[in-house]
C-alpha cells in the first residue's frame, strides 16, 4: 500500500508541476563562446560594419510558447526585447573581444562593388528566418522543441566579395519538467553553437 500511495503522490506532483500557471516570461538571450576565432579578425578586417538586423518571422512579439496540461499557454519574449537587439548587442560584445570595432550602418544594398564606398573593413547583414521554441506538458514529461534559421551575408571589401550563408538548426528535448531558465540556457547554447560555426569559417 505504501508504494502505491508514493505512486500517487508523485503522478498528482508532475501533474501539478505540468498545469504551471500561463503567463509571459521574458528569457535573457546572449551569445557566449564556447570556443576562440583565432583568424577571425584577418577575415574580416578589424572594422566591421553592422546593418540592423532583420526579423523576418511572421510573429516578431515573441520568441515561443509552453503548453501545459491543462492547455493554457504561457509566452515567451526575448531580453533584451526585441529579438533582434538582443542578438545584435551580444555579437557586438563578442566581436570586440576579438578587437574588431563595430559600427552601426543604417543600410546595405549587398551588392559587393558597394564594399569600396564604405569606410568598414567588412559588413554584417544577419536576416532571422525562425527563431521559436514550443514545449507541450504530458503526463510525467514535457517535449519541448527548437528552431533557428539565419541568413548571414558577410562582405569584405578587401576580397571584393559577398558571403551567404543560410545557418539552420533544430532540436527536441524531452525532460520530467521544464522551466523558462531550462528555456533560456537551451537557446542559449544553441546560439553558442550557431554563431561558434558561423565565425569559425565565416567564408
Amino acid at each position: 500500500m505504501k508504494s502505491v500511495r508514493w505512486l500517487f503522490i508523485l503522478s498528482l506532483g508532475l501533474f501539478v508541476l505540468g498545469c504551471a500557471k500561463a503567463g509571459t516570461y521574458s528569457l535573457f538571450l546572449q551569445y557566449q563562446p564556447t570556443k576562440e576565432f583565432p583568424s577571425l579578425q584577418t577575415k574580416t578586417g578589424s572594422h566591421m560594419g553592422i546593418v540592423p538586423i532583420k526579423d523576418e518571422r511572421p510573429e516578431t512579439l515573441y520568441i515561443g510558447l509552453h503548453t501545459n496540461l491543462q492547455g493554457d499557454r504561457s509566452y515567451f519574449k526575448s531580453q533584451p526585447f526585441p529579438l533582434e537587439k538582443a542578438i545584435q548587442e551580444s555579437l557586438s560584445e563578442v566581436l570586440s573581444r576579438y578587437g574588431i570595432k563595430t559600427v552601426p550602418i543604417a543600410n546595405w544594398d549587398g551588392n559587393p562593388e558597394s564594399l569600396r564606398d564604405r569606410e568598414t573593413d567588412s559588413v554584417l547583414m544577419i536576416e532571422i528566418e525562425r527563431f521559436w521554441t514550443e514545449g507541450k506538458a504530458y503526463p510525467f514529461r514535457t517535449t519541448t522543441k527548437i528552431g533557428v534559421r539565419f541568413l548571414i551575408h558577410l562582405g569584405v571589401k578587401k576580397e571584393g566579395k559577398v558571403y551567404t550563408r543560410d545557418v539552420e538548426m533544430e532540436k527536441e528535448i524531452t525532460e520530467a519538467r521544464s522551466t523558462p531558465e531550462k528555456v533560456e540556457v537551451m537557446l542559449n547554447q544553441i546560439l553558442a553553437v550557431v554563431f561558434d560555426s558561423y565565425f569559425s569559417n565565416p567564408y
